[in-house]
């Protein structure tokens, strides 16, 4: 779970965001960090069981990903991220492949999966398994249980054209026109500190995996 100094730390340093104090509350920083650590360990552990193909031989501190901005081509210099991000991949998926994410940030944390902006190889493998096994993708996104966790799969970032190889009028147009293919489902502060969080995380990974086995399934 997530203690309380940890949100706690992430709400001052938004309004501390700058090398002089974070330098002052370091020890603080590395305590919060340390609580996520433990937060990735338990649910690696546990998500494992749910999907095998998140290596239970993962590195929580790897898994954690880093507080420090790249500010070289951001008009935002603030030189620290506001949240901690946790990346779990899945084997045969590098980062930011098809994978579960969790992100703590006081009052924003929430839960995702699936595959963000997949590079070109893989979005054009995806449209092809859309287009040849539609009714597979579509039997875990309109389920009504799915929907309300995490919304409309489809009211996320399309095209606006037609992707080159498929016609206007096909009749799943509007899957093969997304860029992205992932789920969100926001987390309340009181879950995320709760003593059985990591089990609460792990069943809503369980609910995300059958998304996570068709963009395997069609990338492999």
């Amino acid at each position: 779970m997530i203690e309380s100094h940890t949100l706690y730390f992430l709400k001052e340093l938004v309004e501390n965001n700058n090398r002089e104090w974070f330098q002052a509350n370091k020890d603080r920083y590395d305590k919060a960090r340390g609580n996520v650590i433990e937060l990735a360990a338990a649910v690696i552990g546990k998500l494992h069981q749910v999907d095998p193909s998140v290596s239970a031989d993962l590195d929580p501190k790897k898994c954690v990903m880093r507080i420090y901005r790249d500010i070289r081509f951001s008009k935002n210099k603030t030189p620290y991220k506001n949240n901690f991000g946790i990346s779990l991949p899945t084997q045969g998926s590098k980062l930011g492949g098809v994978e579960y994410y969790l992100q703590i940030q006081p009052g924003k944390s929430f839960i995702a999966g699936g595959y963000w902006m997949p590079e070109a190889e893989h979005l054009k493998a995806i449209r092809q398994e859309i287009d040849y096994n539609a009714a597979d993708l579509k039997k875990v996104i309109d389920d009504k249980e799915f929907v309300g966790l995490f919304g409309e799969f489809r009211k996320q970032d399309q095209l606006k054209t037609t992707p080159k190889g498929y016609d206007a009028d096909n009749e799943n147009i509007d899957l093969l026109r997304l860029k992205s293919f992932i789920v969100v489902h926001q987390l309340k502060d009181k879950e995320v500190t709760s003593a059985n969080a990591a089990d609460e995380i792990v069943d809503m990974c369980s609910r995300i995996y059958p998304l996570n086995v068709f963009l395997k399934n069609a990338i492999a």
